[in-house]
């Protein structure tokens, strides 16, 4: 490079040249010109269908938008309304609980109430079936006893008078 500069400023020299037909400046415009006249409808239809299609895009994602607002809205109302819906069953099932608990200490209650009361009659039965089983013990030793001392305490006289009134008892 440093010695092609010396060159050209030696042979040449170095400046602007304003001939218009020399620098061939009409062409270039000419051609800048038709170049701009004819590629402005050409680019500008591709711009412009460019345009439209990012328009359309615009709107199709607005009415997404507002397709997945409306669909946020009913799964939120959905969600508070199975909410509800849970705390109701719940609030229910807690009562359901609560009232069978009471049923069953009621029922409980009762059968050993039940139970307490068959225990009684069973040992009130039990207390009169062995008093009725020493009553009868009582008597039969009374009667041996009786019998026993019997024969001591009649003589002949009395047992035939005994005798005598059991038949008139029998008759």
């Amino acid at each position: 490079m440093t010695t092609l500069l010396p060159t050209v400023l030696a042979n040449h020299g170095f400046g602007l040249n304003f001939n218009i037909l020399e620098t061939n400046l009409l062409n270039l415009v000419l051609v800048i010109v038709l170049l701009v006249y004819f590629l402005k409808g050409f680019l500008g239809n591709i711009l412009e269908r460019r345009r439209e299609a990012i328009l359309a895009d615009l709107k199709d994602a607005e009415e997404r938008l507002v397709t997945a607002a409306k669909a946020l809205e009913e799964g939120q109302s959905e969600l508070a309304q199975a909410k509800s819906t849970a705390e109701k069953i719940l609030a229910e099932a807690k009562q359901r609980a609560s009232l069978i608990r009471q049923d069953g200490e009621r029922r409980t209650v009762e059968e050993m109430a039940r139970v307490k009361q068959d225990a009684n009659a069973n040992l009130n039965a039990e207390a009169a079936r062995v008093v009725e089983a020493l009553r009868a013990e009582t008597a039969r030793v009374a009667i041996d006893k009786a019998l026993a001392a019997l024969p001591q305490r009649l003589d002949d006289a009395k047992r035939a008078e005994l005798i005598d009134r059991s038949i008139e008892a029998l008759g």
